[in-house]
């Protein structure tokens, strides 16, 4: 009866940035297609651990619960994903809950994701407009253009693929394929793409193209299927192409 079943949970917790993290076991009570988020919703209504312990309650970050906004992310199982999609009847039990490791955990699954904000700040990920007035319809992209970028716009900045990739650690300021890939679809567009010279500089840069390793582990990663890689082989033909135009001082190249 699943009234009596349990679901195990080993959760990593950290009570702030600068302590040592522990684990700590939960039992939930099993109820059909209920997902990770779900579960620990029910260990914040009620945290007592396996111990029969009162505790304090999990701590994590979420929005939207329907894999749009990408705040839900965590390591489920070994593996980086959203935890508002992880359906507990398709999980290995126990499951281990981690915090993502390429952010500073703030607290228990808390992370700061401000690296990837940054950086997104960086390449002026955003289109570029001028006064508060209505500047009437935009430019139309072509529909094969549309079409490639749209799969590129589908990126929730949910930072699995910078969890993924190697080369995106404390060592090194490499800003990751999701800002690398965000440069192409600013690029591509017809207002954007005023301040394309600019991106592909700052992706010429110190932290940008040169770093990544090309393992190719972001595209595997990637919960939307975005061609990760593709966007990256196009932005090292783009800044070859930026450079030669640098070097002769021309925008005709």
């Amino acid at each position: 009866m699943s009234e009596n079943k349990k679901v195990r949970f080993i959760i990593t917790r950290q009570d702030d940035p600068e302590s040592q993290p522990y684990q700590e076991e939960f039992l939930v009570d099993y109820r059909p297609n209920m997902n990770v988020i779900s579960a620990l919703m029910e260990i914040r209504r009620n945290p007592v651990n396996a111990k029969g312990e009162k505790t304090t309650p999990v701590v994590w970050d979420m929005n939207c619960l329907e894999e749009v906004c990408g705040a839900c992310s965590m390591v489920i199982n070994g593996k980086a994903r959203q935890s508002c999609t992880a359906l507990v009847d398709q999980l290995e039990q126990p499951i281990r809950l981690e915090p993502m490791k390429t952010f500073p955990v703030v607290r228990d699954l808390l992370i700061d994701r401000s690296r990837m904000f940054d950086a997104l700040k960086r390449v002026k990920a955003w289109i570029p407009i001028d006064g508060t007035y209505d500047l009437g319809p935009g430019p139309r992209m072509a529909e094969t253009k549309r079409q490639w970028a749209y799969e590129l716009s589908k990126c929730m900045t949910c930072g699995v693929c910078l969890e993924a990739c190697p080369n995106v650690n404390d060592k090194n300021d490499f800003i990751g394929p999701a800002p690398l890939s965000q440069v192409r679809l600013f690029n591509a567009h017809p207002t954007g793409e005023m301040n394309k010279a600019e991106r592909l500089e700052t992706i010429m840069g110190d932290g940008g193209l040169a770093d990544c390793g090309n393992s190719q582990n972001c595209v595997q990663s990637c919960p939307k299927g975005i061609p990760l890689t593709t966007s990256i082989a196009a932005l090292n033909r783009d800044t070859a192409i930026q450079s030669f135009k640098n070097f002769f001082g021309s925008d005709k190249i």
